[in-house]
């Protein structure tokens, strides 16, 4: 009996001391650290609920972190409830639970309470210290400022003076500029250098680069139309299969090449129109030079009676056109019987004009005009198609034969003539309308030379060697 007395008073006492001490402990601060309990929390061999309650009870109180703190202990399983003021101290709320002697389970329903900010010293702390870092950058910046812009400048130099003294025997001014601009990107990556190695910033240069070569394959995919033609006008340059003032024909599209720049070739239709055509469908596509050479083949059909000499009536028209102006000598023309029609036959004549200095258009026109002429003076029928006429009633005939018929034939030719030449007078070499037989390109670029380029780009065909 009295051991049981000693045992209860002992037990009293230490009971006692966690709430004494509690008392005499100083106030805590509740941005201190936050650690996970060190050993387990010991409070008898065989604790009961209560006990186990209470020692978590009197430890949470203690800390100051949690209001309120509530500690409910049933069978060994630990129920926390309150409000915390972070999730560090709800979890350590747990540990602390957890590491309890006698503890066979926690629950944690412990609630974070958000607390508004409303203080500016984090933002003024972070102002100040970008001040700071910009106070220390200013050296390196007065740097950069002076450096870079110099080694722009000695590039841009080098460049310029390689595309006149080093370049200046390329034909594509694309590849001369280029090129040169490529053996002067080194005078401007050392200056960049200079600054970075300077800043300390070596390593994130290259870290940079190398990101920016990721993300030109990128931009290449999204824009690969531009850089299609913009590899497509670098061909054409190199190849040259045209140049400024050709008379070219693409894609169905002819007129004379305008200019070219890096991303489409303008061309001004013989009507006036500025035609713009991207260089990738160029290269890709078929191109008819016609002023590649100076001289260009044409040729015109003729249709004359069966009662015609053939060999006769192409003697007329190769005399005609070996005695034309604009139709050269070598190559040249040729007269060829082409095919046989229902009610003609059906020759075609091939002849060579300069057409650098004569237009095709009116040639042809004239050469046309002079074989009609020369073919009715001869006598020769030029007769229309064959064509059935049903006369219901009939037609008399009167049939003359012998020198009679031969006389009348005869004189309905010369009448013919006469009565030809009385109305509309004697052909004369060239008509008022086909004017001086010249190319007419170089008057459509002169009427159309004020209007408004849709493109003002560099043109590429230019010179640019000064």
């Amino acid at each position: 009996m009295l051991i049981r007395l000693l045992a209860a008073l002992f037990l009293s006492l230490m009971l006692s001391l966690p709430a004494a001490a509690q008392q005499d402990q100083p106030e805590t601060d509740p941005d201190a650290e936050v650690t996970e309990p060190t050993s387990s929390v010991s409070v008898d061999p065989v604790a009961r609920d209560e006990e186990i309650e209470a020692r978590i009870q009197d430890i949470l109180e203690a800390t100051g972190w949690f209001a309120p703190a509530r500690v409910e202990v049933t069978d060994g399983i630990v129920f926390l409830d309150g409000q915390a003021r972070s999730d560090e101290h709800k979890t350590w709320a747990r540990s602390l639970a957890a590491n309890t002697e006698g503890v066979v389970a926690v629950v944690n329903r412990i609630t974070v309470e958000q607390q508004a900010n409303w203080s500016f010293a984090p933002a003024l702390e972070e102002i100040r210290n970008v001040a700071i870092r910009t106070t220390t950058a200013l050296p390196l910046i007065l740097l950069a400022i002076i450096v870079l812009p110099l080694a722009w400048w000695l590039s841009a130099l080098v460049a310029r003076l390689l595309r006149r003294w080093l370049l200046g025997g390329m034909d594509s001014p694309l590849l001369r500029d280029i090129t040169a601009r490529i053996l002067a990107l080194p005078i401007f990556l050392i200056g960049l250098y200079v600054v970075l190695q300077v800043a300390g910033l070596t390593r994130i240069a290259f870290s940079l680069l190398g990101g920016a070569g990721v993300l030109g394959i990128v931009v290449g995919f999204a824009f690969r139309d531009i850089a299609e033609n913009f590899l497509a006008s670098l061909l054409l340059s190199i190849r040259r299969p045209f140049r400024a003032g050709d008379f070219i024909e693409v894609t169905g599209q002819q007129g004379s090449v305008q200019s070219m720049n890096t991303r489409s070739t303008v061309l001004l239709s013989p009507e006036g129109n500025h035609i713009q055509i991207p260089n990738a469908t160029i290269f890709k596509s078929t191109i008819v030079n016609y002023s590649a050479a100076p001289f260009r083949r044409d040729m015109i059909d003729v249709g004359v009676g069966y009662d015609a000499s053939v060999a006769r009536t192409q003697e007329i028209i190769m005399e005609m056109l070996e005695g034309h102006e604009a139709v050269t000598r070598e190559p040249s023309p040729m007269v060829l019987v082409d095919s046989l029609g229902a009610s003609t036959v059906n020759i075609r004549a091939y002849f060579w004009v300069d057409a650098r200095n004569f237009s095709v258009l009116k040639v042809k026109s004239a050469i046309l005009r002079q074989v009609k002429r020369v073919l009715t003076e001869e006598g020769i029928s030029m007769p229309d198609d064959a064509r059935e006429v049903i006369f219901p009633q009939g037609v008399p005939l009167i049939r003359l034969g012998g020198a009679a018929g031969e006389t009348a034939k005869a004189l309905a030719s010369r009448d013919l003539r006469e009565s030809s030449d009385e109305v509309f007078g004697a052909e004369p070499p060239l008509s008022e309308a086909e004017g001086n037989l010249s190319n007419e390109q170089a008057e459509v670029e002169t009427a159309v030379a004020q209007a408004e380029m849709p493109d003002t780009d560099e043109d590429l065909l230019a010179d640019k060697s000064g």
